[in-house]
């Protein structure tokens, strides 16, 4: 099983805040709508000879929509396998480091992404 982070392949939209993105984002490929909460960090994925990859991962509280719903206009191959849990349950899905550290340097840019264990 793979665990990741919820996130978008290419980012935002020609002048769209990163938060609208992930709202937008959200609804396209699962068919959930988000509340955006707070910063939790922003590194960089180096990989040699592979593209530049930049992860911003904030937090996300579910309020409304339908998982695997057909929004218009929206990408066709939606997730569907998408799970809203606890800060504290992301341990037990290998991100511990991060939980038991308090997410250290929350809301800012961590450099690169071994920086905070990844």
């Amino acid at each position: 099983m793979h665990v990741e982070l919820g996130a978008g392949r290419r980012g935002g939209e020609e002048g769209e805040a990163l938060a609208d993105a992930l709202v937008r984002e959200m609804r396209e490929e699962t068919g959930v709508d988000v509340a955006v909460g707070r910063l939790l960090y922003a590194c960089d994925h180096l990989p040699e000879g592979g593209v530049h990859v930049l992860h911003i991962t904030f937090e996300a509280r579910r309020v409304g929509g339908m998982l695997g719903e057909d929004v218009g206009g929206a990408d066709s191959r939606q997730i569907r396998g998408v799970k809203f849990v606890e800060v504290s349950e992301l341990v037990g899905l290998g991100f511990g480091e991060l939980v038991r550290a308090g997410f250290p340097g929350v809301g800012s840019y961590m450099g690169l992404k071994g920086n905070i264990g990844l």
